[in-house]
Formats: structure tokens, sequence, C-alpha cells
């Protein structure tokens, strides 16, 4: 499968510079010497960074379902080349604020649309019995690539320094893996990753303003996205307090234990603990489904991932943190796999790119409620045992939601209708 090479090598140049750029700008503003963070100001960049693009993304969607794929990967990741080389000069001229945000919103915002373009595309490039397969090791191997280029990011600042001219030549070098991803998406054929068929109207802009009502529609018509996406949303929301209280207690409470680090190198270390989750989750999910089933597959990881949040996050040591941070991004790999599979296999290819856009939106809008909240109780240190019990709390609200939704599915269809098997289908 030439073509599907192509688009796994597309997304691992993308998903490189991801990693790179956004571990480059958190040294620059969460663990510089030259600055300092408080709970308020790291939610307020979540907020800036992700909230305005989860307003546009999903009408941004239609365009997915209206352009050729290949030309809007293309052009997405030249934009946002040149846009990586903006916030690295406001980084290194010392900015901060709104000015820094405008243009690290952009690159951002055009990343989640690149992620978006590449997902809609895969069922092209992709026979359909090995669809689970290749998205598998597309997501496992793109998020691997992500905690790669944060990685890098960690080495060059060791490098360069961790002021802000330093930080801002980091930052820069995540233009390295946009210019490679483009290069390599250039190489394809117009039309080979989509769209077959335009279901929209021909005055573009009406198509755009129809993206979200689309997205949202296609969605909910579809009973196995809509259950797997609520139990998805309840680990992002929990993954959202878990994130500003990591961040806190690295940058304040927690000391080096031996060869591990705190501090901005403990963050490192608690990226290289998620990708080896989420590595784990990409070689095992496919056969747990296949063992127990989807149903039994995402109501056991939600069960399960409550009990780690307790017992691996009480604590609030470097260890513990550093354990959690690997099982509880193993569990939430799992689940997103199984809803990126839905999509791709129950959403239909006209509207697959709006779906993705909307999937996209709610993620991104789930975390930066989640953080935003928590910013407002949370220690400055990040010590908060309730803030943890709650975590843990989300995770059952997720399954509740997730068996309400599947039961409503199964009341509304009768089962001699019902499409797909709870076994042999990856998504119930």
């Amino acid at each position: 499968m030439p073509e599907y090479r192509r688009l796994l090598a597309t997304r691992l140049a993308s998903q490189w510079g991801d990693g790179l750029f956004q571990a480059g700008l958190a040294g620059a503003v969460l663990f510089n010497p030259e600055r300092q963070a408080h709970p308020a100001e790291i939610a307020a960049g979540f907020a800036v960074l992700l909230l305005p693009y989860s307003l546009v993304g999903p009408f941004a969607g239609a365009l997915l379902d209206r352009w050729d794929r290949k030309k809007v990967i293309l052009v997405a990741n030249l934009a946002r080349a040149a846009f990586v080389v903006l916030t690295a000069a406001a980084v290194g001229a010392g900015l901060s604020g709104l000015p820094l945000y405008v243009f690290a919103l952009i690159v951002m915002g055009i990343g989640r649309f690149v992620g978006s373009g590449l997902s809609a595309s895969l069922p092209h490039v992709v026979p359909e019995d090995h669809l689970v397969e290749a998205n598998a090791l597309a997501a496992t191997a793109g998020a691997v690539m992500s905690v790669v280029g944060a990685a890098s990011a960690i080495g060059f600042r060791t490098l360069l320094g961790a002021g802000d001219g330093g930080s801002g030549w980091t930052t820069s070098i995540a233009v390295v893996g946009m210019l490679l991803s483009a290069f390599i998406a250039s190489r394809f054929k117009a039309g080979v990753l989509g769209p077959d068929e335009v279901d929209e109207s021909h005055n573009a802009m009406r198509a755009v303003a129809r993206g979200l009502l689309d997205g949202a529609k296609a969605t909910l018509r579809t009973p196995s996205v809509t259950a797997s996406l609520a139990a998805l949303l309840a680990h992002r929301a929990a993954f959202g307090v878990n994130l500003i209280i990591t961040l806190l207690l690295m940058r304040y409470a927690l000391e080096d234990v031996g060869i591990l680090k705190a501090g901005i190198g403990g963050l490192g270390e608690v990226a290289i603990a998620g990708g080896a989750g989420i590595l784990l989750a990409g070689v095992l999910t496919d056969r747990i489904v296949d063992r127990f089933g989807i149903k039994k597959t995402i109501s056991g990881t939600l069960v399960l991932t409550a009990v780690a949040q307790l017992a691996l996050g009480l604590p609030m040591t470097l260890i513990s943190i550093l354990a959690a941070s690997f099982f509880l991004i193993f569990a939430g790999q799992v689940v997103k796999l199984c809803v990126d599979t839905a999509v791709q296999h129950d959403v239909g290819d006209e509207v697959r790119g709006r779906v993705f856009a909307l999937y996209d939106t709610l993620f991104n809008v789930t975390q930066v409620t989640a953080v935003s909240i928590t910013a407002t109780v949370i220690p400055l240190d990040g010590r908060s045992p309730a803030l943890i019990i709650t975590a843990a709390g989300l995770y059952l609200v997720g399954l509740a939601a997730y068996l309400l939704l599947l039961a409503r599915k199964r009341q509304a269809q009768h089962p001699a209708l019902v499409r797909e098997d709870d076994r042999s289908h990856p998504i119930g």
C-alpha cells in the first residue's frame, strides 16, 4: 500500500513538528527563567490556543469535504510553517500575552486542520478490511512521533538555552517538520485522498457555514460514534484536570529522584511515559477488542482508569505521576482508536471531514473547559487530592454516558437491523 505509506510519512513529519513546537512553546512560557507561570495564565494560554479554532473548526471541516484534500494538507502545512517562524520570532523578542498567543493559535489551529484531513483521507488509501490496523498504526506512530518531537525540543533547548533567545530558536526548528510534511503530501496525485463525492452547496461560504450543523447531524445519526465519543470526552476532561496538576507539580512541588528529573525534564519523562502508553495501545487495542468486544473494552478501560487515577494520582510523587501518565494516556488512546475507527467506518465520506472537525472541536473545548475550571481552585504547587478524586469521577461519568447511549441505540434499532456485531466489528 504505497499510498498509505506516503500518507503515514506525511502524518509523522507533521506530528514531529507539532510535538517540537508545543514543547518548545511550553518551555518558553512555563519553564523560562525570565518568566513565571500561574494557574490562571496556563488556563488562559490553553483557551487562547484552542478555543478560537474550536469555534472555526467545524466550518473549516466542510472544506475537507469540498476541496481536494491533498491541496488542503499541502497548503495548510506551508501556511503553518510561516506562522511557526513568526511565533519563534515573538518568543525570541520576549513577547507575551496576546501577540504571542495569536501566532501560536494559528499554528495549532492549522495543525488540527491538517490532522482532520489526514484522518478523513485514510479510507482512500487502505482497504476497508485493514482499516482498523492501519488506523491504529497511523494514530500510534503519529502520537509517538509527537513525543519524539517534544523530546527533541528539550534537547535543542539544552543546547540553545532556556531563555527567550534559546526558546525562540528551539521553537523555530519545528518548521522542518511542516515543510517535510508539505513536500511528502505534494507527491500524491490529485484526487487520490478524496472526497469522491461533494455533498455541498456550490456556494463555498454557504458550504462552510453548514459545517457545524452537518457534522453534528452526522454524529447524532451514528450511535457508534456518539457513544464512544462521550466516553472519550470524559477522558479528555479528566486529562485536562491532570494536565494542569502535572504542570504545576513539575514546576513548583516535585524534586529530582535519582535519574528522574522534575521541571521541564520531568515533562519530558511524562511525554516518554505517555508515548509508551500510546505505543502499547496501538499494539493491544485491536486484540483486546477482538477478545472482549467493544462494549467491554471501553467500559473496562474507564473503570480501570478511574481506579488508577486514585491509586497513582493521590500520592503525587514523581514516580507515581510518571506511572499515572503511562496508564491514563494508554487508556485514552484505546478509547480514541475506537472513536477514530467508528468515524472512518460508519460515517459517509461526503461528511467525514466535518465529523472529524467537530470531533476535534469537542476534544479541544472539553480540555480547555476542564483546565480553566481547575485553574480557579488549584493551589499554586498543584497539590490537590480533591481534584484527583474529581478526575476519577469523570471517568465514571463517561462510563454512564457511554452505556446510556448504547442502551438508547439498542432500543432504537430492531436487533435484526443492527449492522455491527459487538465482537467482530471494532465499534459496537
